[in-house]
């Protein structure tokens, strides 16, 4: 097991390497609460790859891996019972679209936050996915670009996680 460990100035040190990343806009938080813009601080595994299938292969990697479909959401709304899961359309709660019309969903690595258990408000859909066109901050997430994570994934093994320094 190793980390991909997020250092204090923005750099992701996995497999020998050390990569420039984009946090949250509200930079890093240990007490992560939904809707902060924060990334949390903290470790977490790294627990699946999503992709969509129309844009990039399935990626490479002894992860679990998923296609993310037209109807696939994440629900964000604290006080649904799937809040922090993955779920279909159509929902009646507040929920992230999964299939974006942009890039930064087109691979997605899960990460193990606020979900085993799940609290309501401690945080969803906190996820490491490809950064925006501009370069801007996330909404809590880690982002990576394109061939340096497809690289990472390549190299990861079950159990390995995430760590996000203060």
């Amino acid at each position: 097991m190793s980390d991909w460990v997020l250092t204090s100035d923005n750099m992701l040190q996995a497999a020998g390497r050390k990569i420039a990343c984009v946090i949250g806009r509200a930079g890093r938080r240990a007490d992560k609460r939904e809707g902060d813009g924060a990334t949390p601080i903290g470790r977490f595994p790294l627990r699946c790859v999503l992709y969509r299938p129309d844009r990039i292969a399935p990626p490479e990697t002894a992860l679990p891996v998923q296609a993310i479909l037209p109807d696939d959401l994440w629900c964000d709304a604290p006080d649904h019972a799937l809040y922090n899961r993955p779920t279909r359309k159509p929902f009646s709660a507040s929920a992230e679209e999964m299939w974006r019309t942009d890039h930064v969903y087109d691979l997605v690595v899960v990460i193990g936050h606020n979900d085993d258990p799940i609290v309501p408000y401690l945080g969803s859909a906190v996820f490491i996915h490809l950064p925006h066109d501009d370069g801007r901050s996330t909404a809590g997430c880690v982002a990576l670009p394109r061939n340096d994570l497809l690289d990472l994934l390549a190299q990861v093994s079950p159990g390995d996680a995430l760590l996000v320094t203060g």
